[in-house]
């Protein structure tokens, strides 16, 4: 089934109908994408990470989980599948296609259901309509990025921080220097390198197109990226798709921030879920690389971050005193389905 989840879109599967072995899984699904070509003129990827995704979703043997699922980034130029990240934005469409597959039996009305993200083993609770057995799709819940509106899904994180590498702030700094640039390395949900635009020479206002044919720019971020990833406990990140990059500027559109990120070679149209919960983490860190430039509304626990196709609300709950726990954090996210059928890759019987 193809669905689109928040500003993300991909193929999602149900665990028992793709092979068991990673490998002969992973080669399946760089076919079924069409992968690696810039075009992916022979598969259904649609020509950029956004829209080269794989959810595997499939129910659980654990009492406190409803459904199982893993994220699967396909690469879109190189023969590359990676799980070493979750997608908060595939992960809106997981409760709907399970809903449709008939995973979770006959349920009604504003239903919740308990999701593990595989690649981090970290819970989210996914909130969402259905009626007559079916998930709703239609609704007024507008999110940038995407055209019209939708039936709004709420997604509450559980125990995030750290997920990915052990934890919230990964060198135990709030602010450390990268090859001569200040950084934060924060990981809430998402290993996420935040730094000022200012300090690689570009104003952060720039639209993607701009940034991505700045050849300097991008290898300044490269170099920075793999250098973060020891750092960051993420090893050596030279072939890997994190830790991800948000050059922040302070806001012009009413938000609390002004984001342009990289995932990591592309520039993001929006700003992933994941990611932007890292990011708002920052702006509530004082002394981050971001803090001194956010516009933050005392006393809220919501965070608007400014992309370049609009905004995004992330919300941040911190725990009171000089510690740094993570109380909770949740986003509201759309999600539909798009087609459902058969996928035939390059070899097939």
């Amino acid at each position: 089934m193809l669905m689109r989840g928040g500003t993300s879109k991909g193929a999602f599967f149900l665990t028992e109908d793709l092979p068991p072995d990673p490998g002969r899984r992973d080669e399946l699904l760089l076919q079924v994408m069409g992968s690696p070509d810039p075009r992916q003129i022979d598969g259904v990827g649609g020509a950029h990470p956004l829209t080269t995704k794989v959810a595997v979703v499939g129910t659980s043997p654990r009492e406190d989980v409803d459904l199982e699922y893993l994220f699967l980034q396909v690469s879109v130029d190189r023969p590359e599948v990676s799980d070493r990240q979750n997608c908060g934005n595939m992960l809106a469409a997981v409760g709907p296609f399970a809903v449709e597959r008939g995973l979770l039996g006959r349920r009604e009305g504003k239903v919740s259901v308990r999701i593990l993200m595989e690649n981090t083993g970290r819970m989210a609770v996914a909130t969402f309509p259905v009626s007559d057995g079916a998930p709703v799709y239609a609704g007024d819940t507008e999110i940038s990025g995407v055209p019209g509106s939708a039936a709004g899904i709420v997604i509450e994180f559980e125990d995030i921080a750290g997920s990915s590498t052990g934890a919230l702030l990964p060198t135990g700094e709030v602010s450390n220097q990268v090859d001569g640039v200040e950084v934060t390395l924060v990981d809430n949900g998402m290993p996420v390198v935040v730094l000022p635009a200012s300090e690689v020479g570009v104003t952060g206002y720039e639209g993607c197109d701009e940034l991505e044919a700045n050849q300097g720019l991008r290898e300044k971020l490269e170099t920075i990226r793999i250098a973060a990833g020891p750092m960051m406990n993420l090893g050596d990140v030279t072939h890997a798709t994190g830790p991800k990059l948000t050059l922040v500027s302070p806001p012009r559109e009413g938000g609390a921030l002004s984001t342009r990120t990289f995932i990591p070679h592309r520039c993001h149209q929006a700003i992933g879920v994941l990611g932007a919960v890292s990011v708002a983490t920052a702006c509530l860190l004082p002394g981050s690389a971001a803090a001194g430039l956010a516009d933050i509304t005392p006393g809220s626990d919501i965070v608007r971050l400014e992309h370049p196709t609009g905004s995004f609300d992330a919300t941040v709950r911190l725990g009171p005193g000089p510690g740094l726990e993570v109380r909770g954090a949740g986003i509201v996210r759309t999600a539909r389905k798009l087609m459902d059928g058969v996928v035939f890759p390059r070899t097939y019987r």
